[in-house]
């Protein structure tokens, strides 16, 4: 088998993967064969960027399943004219797949590193919609709101008060919210005029959502 088989055969196996764990929007599932995992993994885990588990990145952070990352996308509904903030950058493999869909991707982590490493995986993808900020993501980006769509890929008890004030009327924000990493559910927020509208989605696993930014770097 050479190597294009190879990878073809991964490709088709990933999708395979995607699908029979519920992931059928369409546009979801070609951007998600677009952005090749295996660039945002690194050291010991990188043969396992196909796999759908997830898998340690730097920071004591994570980078989530390819299905949870393709579920939370699909309950987003993107339109190719939103402008996407995702809480979270970790990899920047989720910020990735939201380039492919939106209009503007804003990405912020309070992780230093993450967002530079994160970066540079953008440049050498030649993604340009996606810009990147090291900041306290429970705050969002009030310059730059309001935004039409809100992933959060780290847990709250309750979704951040400031995040729901800069969704746009008729937004949607997808986030992970429970009180410890054994319980927690991921949930589908609604703004409407007279207020928002909750559904939940699945049981989840996501490390917290932590306020300030991280001194590690």
């Amino acid at each position: 088998m050479t190597d294009d088989d190879a990878d073809a055969t991964r490709k088709m196996q990933f999708l395979f993967a995607l699908r029979s764990r519920g992931v059928t929007d369409s546009r979801v599932l070609s951007a998600m064969e677009k952005v090749d995992r295996g660039l945002f993994v690194r050291g010991l885990f990188a043969e396992r960027a196909y796999e759908d588990m997830p898998l340690p990145i730097p920071c004591g952070q994570t980078i989530s399943q390819p299905s949870v990352v393709g579920l939370m996308t699909q309950a987003l509904e993107v339109s190719p004219r939103d402008k996407v903030l995702e809480v979270g950058t970790g990899s920047g493999y989720q910020a990735a797949i939201l380039s492919h869909l939106a209009r503007r991707v804003y990405t912020v982590d309070r992780h230093r590193r993450l967002v530079r490493e994160a970066r540079a995986a953008f440049d050498q993808l030649g993604i340009v919609n996606i810009t990147a900020f090291t900041a306290d993501g429970s705050f969002g980006l009030p310059d730059q709101a309001p935004f039409d769509r809100i992933l959060v890929t780290a847990a709250a008890e309750d979704p951040p008060g400031p995040l729901l004030a800069q969704l746009k009327i008729g937004g949607i924000m997808v986030l992970p919210v429970g009180q410890s990493d054994a319980v927690q559910s991921l949930i589908r927020v609604r703004r409407h005029e007279g207020g928002f509208e909750y559904d939940e989605l699945r049981p989840v696993r996501f490390v917290p959502l932590v306020e300030g930014l991280a001194r590690d770097e």
